[in-house]
C-alpha cells in the first residue's frame, strides 16, 4: 500500500523520518527517476523505485538491530572530513547497507552503543517524550558526599537549564568498566566510582552534571540504554540484537507518548 515517502526512506534505513524531510528538501531523493521535494508525497514500495542521491533505497524485510561496545577514541558519525577516526569502522557497513547510530557517545566516552536501520524506532527512542533511560559508570576526581549527590537526584542547573531528577549513587573506588585493573595509568586514591541514570539527551550531560557538584568526570562508560544491556560483547566489537532485545526494543516504540 501506498506510505509517505518519508516514512518510506526511514523504513528503509536511509535517515530518520525528520532526516528524511531533509533529504527531500535538499533535492537528494528521486521518485522513478523524478526529484520529490514535497513533504507528505506518497509512494507504493510494490513498483516505484527511490533513490537518494542516485543509491536505490529499499526497506528489507526486517530492520537490522546491532550493538557496539565502543571503545574510546571513535566519533559518533559515519564519516568525517577530516579522516578522523569513526565508529562506521567498527559496525558491518558494507554488510548492512543504510546502518547508522542511534544518539552518540563522546569520542572518549566508551561502551553501549545502538545501531540499526530502522529510522522510526530510532526517532522514537530518541524523542524527548519517551524518557529513554540511560545508565552511564563514571570515574570521578574525589569522593562525592551524599549531599552532592542528592544535589543531582534533584535536578541541578547547567548552562542550558536545570537537569531533570536522576538515579545517582556512589558504586566504591574500583571498576573494571572504567578503570581496569591493568591499566597502566593510575589514579590517585581520591578517585570514586559513581553510577548515573539519566532520561535526558543533552550534549556531554553527565559530564557537566558531575563537573557543576565539583567532580570532573575521568572516564566515563555507558552500560544500559533503554531495554539494552551491555553483555556478550568485548569493548571494541559488535553483535546482532538477540530476539527479546528485539521486541522490546519495538514494544517500546509502539507505546504511545
Amino acid at each position: 500500500m501506498p506510505m509517505r515517502l518519508q516514512r518510506y526512506l526511514a523504513r528503509a534505513g536511509a535517515a530518520s523520518r525528520r532526516g528524511a524531510e531533509n533529504l527531500m528538501t535538499a533535492g537528494r531523493v528521486r521518485v522513478n527517476g523524478e526529484v520529490v521535494t514535497q513533504l507528505g508525497s506518497k509512494v507504493d514500495p510494490a513498483t516505484d523505485v527511490v533513490t537518494v542521491d542516485g543509491v536505490v533505497v529499499r526497506p528489507a524485510d526486517k530492520p537490522t538491530y546491532i550493538m557496539l561496545n565502543k571503545p574510546a577514541g571513535y566519533l559518533t558519525t559515519m564519516s568525517d572530513p577530516r579522516g578522523r577516526r569513526c565508529v562506521a569502522e567498527l559496525v558491518p557497513t558494507k554488510e548492512v547497507p543504510g546502518l547508522f547510530p542511534v544518539g552518540r557517545l563522546d569520542g572518549d566516552t566508551t561502551g553501549l552503543l545502538l545501531f540499526t536501520t530502522n529510522g522510526s524506532a530510532a526517532q522514537e527512542m530518541l524523542h524527548p517524550s519517551r524518557h529513554v533511560s540511560k545508565h552511564y559508570v563514571a570515574l570521578v576526581e574525589g569522593v562525592p558526599s551524599e549531599a552532592e549527590l542528592e544535589v543531582l537526584r534533584k535536578g541541578v542547573v547547567l548552562d542550558d537549564g536545570p537537569t531533570q531528577p536522576a538515579g545517582v549513587e556512589l558504586l566504591g573506588f574500583h571498576d573494571p568498566r572504567v578503570r581496569p585493573v591493568s591499566a597502566g595509568k593510575v589514579f590517585g586514591s581520591d578517585a570514586s566510582v559513581v553510577g548515573v541514570r539519566i532520561h535526558e539527551g543533552r550534549k556531554r550531560q553527565v559530564k557537566r552534571m558531575l563537573a557543576a557538584i565539583g567532580h570532573p568526570v575521568l572516564r566515563l562508560h555507558r552500560d544500559e540504554f533503554g531495554p539494552l544491556r551491555l553483555t556478550q560483547c568485548k569493548r571494541g566489537s559488535w553483535r546482532h540484537l538477540s530476539e527479546h532485545e528485539v521486541s522490546a526494543i519495538e514494544a517500546l516504540c509502539s507505546t504511545r507518548h
